[in-house]
């Protein structure tokens, strides 16, 4: 999905250069770019969201906005500290955002997996299951804090698939993405080579499709009111 307004579609092409420089940073372990490439990603997204829709205080807008200001927490705040302290707050970030994007969504769960296309059900389930069984060996004292964000994770990713196919994909993608991290942080013997770059890979194209996802569904239903009055002339 397009945006239709100049400053979104100039946004977007924004948020896809710093997304290519990052990865490019990734790539060639650029660390020293690192930080300061990522902590652009969210808040440039969130600006495409604001500048496309056509009321950003309304629900769905305003609380994926909040769920993208999370996310720019989670990329943050884990370079005020090292260690386990580092890795929660990244979790305790993006789990915050994960509930928040499951609440957002909460109000389409009739067009959703969980009543629709319900097969869809067994490879999330089996994911989220499969992906605490493969980590919790080496989680220790942080498997319940991963176990949290894997249960919240899936919600919002079944949860998504109610919005839009592109936010279907963009929570599906998410699952990827943090499993990914999940594996390379506790995993016996996951060696991904280049993990950062592909993790940050799935992360961006995860968020931008979940943020084009509402707003396809925000002009799905603005297409729907535009039409009402005329519908009810005819009838």
């Amino acid at each position: 999905m397009i945006p239709r307004r100049p400053l979104a579609r100039a946004l977007l092409a924004l948020y896809g250069a710093v997304v290519a420089v990052h990865l490019c940073v990734q790539w060639f372990d650029a660390d020293a770019w690192s930080r300061p490439t990522q902590a652009l990603l969210m808040p440039v997204l969130a600006a495409v969201l604001l500048a496309e829709a056509a009321r950003p205080g309304e629900r769905l807008t305003a609380l994926t906005a909040v769920a993208l200001g999370l996310s720019w927490l989670g990329d943050t705040a884990p370079a005020t500290a090292s260690g386990d302290t580092a890795f929660l707050l990244m979790v305790g970030c993006f789990l915050v955002a994960q509930v928040v994007y499951a609440v957002a969504f909460l109000p389409l769960r009739a067009d959703s997996a969980l009543h629709r296309r319900r097969a869809l059900l067994v490879p999330y389930a089996a994911a989220v299951g499969g992906l605490v069984l493969a980590c919790a060996p080496g989680a220790g004292g942080l498997l319940l804090p991963v176990l949290a964000y894997g249960l919240c994770l899936g919600v919002a990713a079944v949860l998504a698939t109610g919005v839009h196919p592109l936010a279907g994909a963009g929570g599906a993608l998410f699952l990827v993405s943090d499993g990914l991290i999940a594996l390379g942080a506790f995993a016996p013997g996951f060696d991904l080579p280049r993990d950062g770059f592909w993790v940050m890979l799935t992360y961006a194209g995860a968020q931008v499709l979940l943020v084009l996802g509402v707003l396809a569904r925000l002009r799905a239903r603005e297409r729907t009111a535009g039409t009402a009055p005329e519908t009810v002339g005819r009838a």
